[in-house]
């Protein structure tokens, strides 16, 4: 089994640029405390460090 991460919506997107915006979209978040599990593969890794000072990762 794939390791997984949690991503969790930390910050509100208002403000932020349209491509950060998108990204979080993408990832499943909506507002803030929403949360995902998601595999921890390069491609999620590499929307998270766009937005990483919007979330929160943890390892499962």
């Amino acid at each position: 089994m794939a390791k997984q991460i949690k991503i969790t919506l930390v910050r509100s997107v208002a403000g932020t640029l349209p491509v950060q915006r998108k990204t979080v979209k993408v990832l499943g978040l909506g507002k803030i405390n929403s949360y995902v599990v998601r595999d921890d593969n390069p491609v999620n890794r590499g929307m998270v460090r766009t937005v990483e000072h919007l979330v929160k990762v943890e390892e499962i």
